[in-house]
């Protein structure tokens, strides 16, 4: 009731909840064809590979957005020209390139002199939410769920089978830039949300979920987007409610909500799951 009669009264958790549901959904969505491709390591990747955006951003007195955006493209680029053009594998490639990043961007805040908003975007803090990130968030979102409509068939195609994708004409290396290019957007609309070092979690967690529950892919999209509202919403009410960590908090109830899943699966749950193979 507590929350509630907040959620009613104070226009900063107002926004903070909107803002959250929203990181939840699109995070949701594009975790799940970032987890089909196995690419869960480039999630890692470009969540840390901004860090050096947010610091020329934050030195330049600009948005965060356009610094952090612009880094996580590089990384992206960066990545699939190393991987493309040398001997390196794909994961070598990307822990080379987004832990250079990530020590760049140390160093930067360093030179920055800052801690308390740096602090934030490293770890989030969603109730401190400001108007300009509200809708920067929404816009990104909007942005990204219209996009992933658009190119369903294309990115469903790619992302089962990237050779028969080629066989009927699809651009399979754009294709990935393109998702690696919606990642980059979403992760940069997370930072105030969950914090840099936490939004591989909501990328990954929900969609991982959802994937223990179902076999399509359209209904995967769904259930990892509502459960990433969800637990944007448990998250945020015991951070509002018990003065805790907003992206912690968000990331584990996550964590419960997936080991729920994983325990009382009916399919593939521990329990019920063994139960059908007995049968």
């Amino acid at each position: 009731m507590l929350f509630l009669e907040g959620l009613m009264q104070y226009e900063f958790l107002q926004k903070a909840l909107l803002t959250s549901v929203i990181v939840g959904i699109v995070s949701g969505v594009i975790g799940s064809f970032i987890i089909l491709r196995g690419m869960s390591l480039m999630g890692d990747a470009i969540s840390h590979a901004v860090l050096p955006g947010v610091a020329v951003s934050y030195m330049l007195g600009v948005n965060f957005f356009f610094g952090a955006a612009a880094f996580g493209v590089i990384a992206a680029l960066g990545i699939g020209f190393v991987n493309q053009n040398s001997r390196i594998k794909n994961d070598t490639a990307i822990g080379i390139v987004f832990s250079s990043f990530f020590a760049l961007g140390i160093i930067m805040i360093s030179l920055a002199q800052s801690s308390t908003d740096l602090y934030h975007i490293l770890f989030g803090n969603v109730l401190a939410v400001r108007n300009s990130d509200m809708w920067i968030t929404l816009v990104i979102g909007a942005v990204v769920l219209l996009l992933v409509g658009l190119f369903y068939k294309e990115l469903l195609v790619s992302s089962f089978d990237p050779v028969m994708a080629e066989s009927y004409g699809l651009k399979v290396r754009v294709l990935h830039y393109f998702l690696m290019t919606l990642l980059t957007l979403v992760t940069v609309a997370s930072l105030q949300t969950v914090g840099i070092i936490l939004v591989v979690a909501m990328l990954i967690t929900p969609a991982a979920t959802a994937y223990l529950l179902t076999n399509r892919l359209s209904v995967m999209l769904f259930l990892a987007a509502g459960f990433g509202a969800l637990s944007a919403v448990i998250g945020l009410y015991f951070s509002y409610m018990y003065n805790l960590a907003s992206g912690a908090s968000i990331v584990l109830a996550a964590t419960v909500l997936f080991i729920l899943v994983f325990v009382f699966s009916p399919k593939q749950g521990l329990i019920f799951g063994k139960r059908s193979v007995k049968q």
